[in-house]
C-alpha cells in the first residue's frame, strides 16, 4: 500500500469518529510529524505516517521525542493494523 492510500485511509478512519486529521506543515521547524489529530473533548496527538515499512528518519524521531517531553502523544503509522491500533487506543 502506498503511503497517500494509507493517509487516506487513516483520515477517513479517523473522520468515523468525529475527529480531524488535518496535514500538518511547520515551515521553521523540520521533522514534524505530517499529522496533527484533533480529538473531540480538546485532546491533540500526532501522527507520522510512512510507507509500510519505512523508518522515522533521524530528524522526524527527535522531533517526536520533543513533542513527546511536552505531554503529547506520537504515532508512527506504516500498515493499515497500525491505523487499527491507534484507533483502538485513542477512541477506547
Amino acid at each position: 500500500m502506498q503511503e497517500s492510500s494509507l493517509e487516506k485511509r487513516f483520515r477517513l478512519e479517523i473522520e468515523k469518529h468525529g475527529a480531524k486529521a488535518w496535514k500538518f506543515t511547520s515551515p521553521n521547524k523540520r521533522g514534524v510529524p505530517d499529522r496533527l489529530i484533533l480529538i473531540p473533548g480538546g485532546q491533540a496527538v500526532f501522527a507520522e505516517l510512512k510507507a509500510p515499512g519505512n523508518p522515522l528518519k533521524p530528524l522526524q524521531r527527535k522531533r517526536a521525542e520533543e513533542l513527546r517531553s511536552l505531554g503529547f502523544k506520537v504515532y508512527k503509522i506504516d500498515s493499515v493494523e497500525d491505523i487499527e491500533g491507534f484507533i483502538q487506543e485513542v477512541f477506547k
